[in-house]
């Protein structure tokens, strides 16, 4: 009964519409389901998806969704559409969400999360129903110093790499328009989430540790470690999508209260290497096998990261709910349920869920 009392704020999304923005990719797709679980209306709002295998579509979910394929700039699209729908919940996910290629095309990358955030922000402003908005930027958005204790949300902006600039210069976009135009707004509150890495089932980006992982074992070769070293707070997508949820129905209840910044990762003692990621999976099936080459040139990417969330623990009540250990069996799990034992990635995502939430959904 303790649990189900802790997750009650999960019925906020009962019947409502919710807008998502970037629900093709990995992370939104989850969020999506979820919240069908919970029974709300949802809008996705996104390109189509990148890979033909992905968890998006490997989940039917356009057949259950008000599913919109469309670019986030286009602003005069993205207006008509969420004036039509009409939300009630907003949540912005759609990103160019890979540091490597930001330097590839560091304009596009500035485009889409700058200028697309924009897009949203404006559509929200005009928009009289919502009643609340997490805007999802990115652990990356913090001016990384690689020093050993975790960033708190009133850390300084910045970014080396296109990708974390982006996300630095869409929170202080995002903050002028919180001051400027929305801090007045009645029954209405918005945030900003800020999440370390997350691994999870159904992840096929280029250049992410664990989808770089499965593709080797699929393929009979080694897994290649770049930066065996680099930490990142590591969590499974459900960990920082709870804390999304939380933050919406707290946004939703009480408005303004929930107002700024978020941060929503591990406890300290799960950030862990890239390294230890990799052989966490590898574990898990027989062909995995891990060696390391450590390119010499190779573009700058953050050594040390992780995230102070005691704001989240303490006002929101939320916390991580699985320690490493299990956030790799469920993630490994996933893959090996999927493509070795052939079960459908609906089936064992639901399952996911349910046990995340102890049975609830």
């Amino acid at each position: 009964m303790g649990s189900l009392v802790r997750d009650s704020y999960l019925e906020v999304f009962r019947g409502k519409r919710v807008l998502v923005t970037g629900h093709t990719g990995f992370k939104g797709s989850w969020l999506t389901l979820l919240l069908r679980s919970l029974g709300a209306e949802v809008m996705g709002y996104a390109l189509p998806p990148e890979y033909e295998d992905s968890h998006f579509v490997r989940l039917g979910l356009e057949k259950s969704i008000r599913h919109v394929n469309s670019d986030i700039r286009d602003g005069d699209r993205l207006l008509a559409e969420v004036a039509a729908f009409q939300p009630e919940i907003v949540f912005h996910l759609a990103a160019q969400a890979l540091v490597r290629s930001s330097y590839v095309d560091p304009k596009t990358t500035f485009d889409v999360n700058v200028g697309g955030g924009v897009n949203l922000l404006e559509a929200v402003r005009r928009c009289e129903t919502v009643r609340a908005l997490v805007f999802i930027t990115s652990d990356k958005c913090y001016e990384n110093l690689e020093w050993i204790w975790g960033y708190r949300e009133s850390d300084a902006m910045g970014g080396h790499d296109p990708y974390s600039a982006s996300k630095g210069a869409v929170e202080l976009v995002f903050s002028s328009y919180l001051r400027s135009f929305l801090a007045q707004r009645p029954n209405f509150g918005a945030a900003t989430a800020r999440a370390g890495n997350v691994i999870g089932g159904g992840d096929w980006a280029s250049n992410r540790i664990v989808p770089d992982c499965i593709r080797a074992i699929q393929s009979g070769q080694s897994i290649t470690i770049r930066s065996p070293s680099a930490t990142r707070p590591w969590q499974h997508v459900l960990e920082p999508i709870s804390g999304y949820l939380k933050l919406a129905a707290s946004l939703y209840e009480q408005g303004h209260a929930f107002d700024g910044a978020w941060n929503f990762g591990p406890q300290v003692g799960d950030v862990r290497t890239v390294l230890d990621v990799a052989n966490a999976i590898a574990a898990q099936f027989e062909e995995g096998r891990v060696i390391i080459d450590e390119p010499l040139n190779m573009p700058h990417e953050a050594g040390l990261l992780q995230l102070n969330s005691d704001k989240a623990r303490q006002l929101l009540k939320w916390d991580t709910r699985w320690d490493f250990d299990q956030t790799m069996a469920v993630t490994g799990g996933w893959y090996k349920a999927v493509l070795v034992d052939g079960r459908p990635a609906d089936t064992v995502s639901r399952e996911q869920i349910s046990q995340y939430y102890g049975g609830q959904l």
